[in-house]
C-alpha cells in the first residue's frame, strides 16, 4: 500500500486530521507508526463505537501498531460505574469482546489497562502529569473537560476531574504515539497536546477525530443558534445514560425497531437526523453496501439505494418518506448488528460479563 492510500484509508470517515500534511510526511518516513484511542469502561456500548471500531480497523490495515487504552483510572476519577473499580475493570474486559465481535482483530490490537500502565511507568507517569499541569493554564484544563463525556457546573465539579486531562495527556506523551484518535469530543485535549509538546519534550502528535453520532431524540426543538456544531453535538450526542435514545450493539431486533421508530426524523432534514447519520456513519461506510427499501407501489415501490449521497437527495427532496426511511434502517441495522448478537451469544466469558454489566447501577 502507497502512501497516498494509507493516508485515505486513515483520513476516510473522519471529521477532521491535524494535520493531513503531517500523516502523509509520518507515512512517508516511519513504515510502523504509533496509534492510539483512550476508552474509559464505563457501560453498555452503543452504536457510537462502531465508529471507532471501524477507524481502528482503519489504522491496522494502513500499518499502525495500535493500543486500545483501557482508561480505568481516568474512569475512577470521573465516578463512572458508580466510582466501583471492581466494576470499572469487569467493564474494560466486557470492551474487549465488543471491540472484537464488531471486527478488531484481537491479535493486531493492544488492549492495555490503564492501572498497568501507570504501575510500569512509576514515578515518570507522575513527573510527566505535572510537567503537563506546569505547562497548562486551569482555564485551559477546563476547557478540556468535554472528554468527560457530560457537563457539569463547577459547584458540583469534583477536583478528581482536574486531574483527568493531564493524566490523558499523559497517555499520549508515555505511550509515544504518532497518531492520537477519539471522537470530536477528545478534541479539546488534543490540541492541547499538541500546543504544550514542545515544553514537555515530546512529539507532536497527529489528531484524527471521528464524528460523534448523535441520540435518537435529535435535536428537537432545541435552541441552537450561535453554536457551533461541536457543541451541538456534545450536547445531544448519544449516550449510554440516555438508553431510551440510544442503541446498543447488543440489542434485539425488536429493540432496534421501536427505538428507530421513535427518533427523531423530521422530513426533508438530514441535520443532526440521527436516522440519516446512522445511514451515513455506519451502514454506507461499509464497502458495497445497498440500502434496500421496501414499499408499496402506490407510494413508489421497492427502491436499492447505492450510495449514501444517493440516500440523501431522495430524502431532501422528499422522495422518501421518514416512516419508509426508518423501516428500511432498522432492517439493516438488524442485519449489520447480527455478528455481535451472535458473538455473545456463543462466548460464554463475554455473554456473562455483558449480563453483569446489565446489573450494574447506571453511569451518569
Amino acid at each position: 500500500m502507497d502512501v497516498e492510500d494509507r493516508v485515505k484509508l486513515v483520513a476516510r470517515n473522519t471529521e477532521e486530521v491535524v494535520t493531513l500534511d503531517e500523516l502523509r510526511n509520518l507515512f512517508e518516513t516511519t513504515e510502523r507508526p504509533k496509534g492510539y484511542i483512550g476508552y474509559e469502561p464505563s457501560g453498555l456500548v452503543h452504536l457510537g463505537w462502531v465508529i471507532t471500531a471501524n477507524k481502528v480497523i482503519d489504522f491496522i490495515e494502513a500499518g499502525f501498531d495500535f493500543t486500545i487504552l483501557l482508561a480505568d483510572l481516568h474512569a475512577y476519577a470521573n465516578e463512572k460505574l458508580g466510582g466501583v473499580l471492581e466494576n470499572i475493570r469487569m467493564c474494560a474486559k466486557y470492551m474487549e469482546h465488543t471491540f472484537t465481535a464488531l471486527g478488531v482483530p484481537r491479535d493486531k490490537v493492544r488492549y492495555l489497562l490503564a492501572t498497568k500502565f501507570v504501575e510500569d511507568m512509576g514515578a515518570e507517569y507522575l513527573e510527566m502529569m505535572i510537567r503537563i499541569a506546569r505547562s497548562a493554564t486551569l482555564m485551559r484544563i477546563k476547557r478540556s473537560l468535554t472528554i468527560l463525556g457530560r457537563k457539569m457546573e463547577e459547584a458540583e465539579m469534583k477536583f478528581s476531574m482536574l486531574i483527568y486531562p493531564p493524566m490523558q495527556a499523559a497517555d499520549v506523551f508515555l505511550l509515544d504515539v504518532d497518531v492520537a484518535y477519539g471522537g470530536m469530543d477528545q478534541r479539546s485535549v488534543h490540541m492541547l497536546c499538541r500546543d504544550i509538546a514542545p515544553r514537555v519534550g515530546r512529539k507532536k502528535p497527529i489528531a484524527v477525530h471521528t464524528p460523534l453520532l448523535s441520540g435518537l431524540a435529535g435535536v428537537g426543538r432545541m435552541d441552537i443558534a450561535g453554536k457551533s456544531r461541536e457543541e451541538v453535538l456534545l450536547d445531544t450526542k448519544m449516550s449510554k445514560s440516555l438508553p431510551e435514545t440510544c442503541i446498543f450493539v447488543h440489542d434485539s431486533p425488536d429493540d432496534i425497531r421501536k427505538k428507530i421508530r421513535q427518533a427523531y426524523c423530521p422530513p426533508k432534514d438530514v441535520a443532526f437526523n440521527p436516522v440519516m447519520e446512522i445511514n451515513k456513519y455506519l451502514l454506507f461506510a461499509r464497502d458495497g453496501f445497498t440500502l434496500e427499501i421496501r414499499r408499496p407501489e402506490k407510494y413508489g415501490g421497492d427502491l436499492v439505494v447505492e450510495s449514501y449521497s444517493e440516500l440523501e437527495q431522495l430524502y431532501l427532496k422528499g422522495e422518501l418518506h421518514p416512516l419508509d426511511l426508518k423501516n428500511a434502517t432498522a432492517d439493516a441495522l438488524i442485519e449489520f448488528l447480527k455478528p455481535v448478537r451472535e458473538y455473545f451469544e456463543r462466548n460464554s466469558e463475554a455473554k456473562k460479563l455483558l449480563e453483569k454489566m446489565k446489573t450494574i447501577k447506571k453511569t451518569r
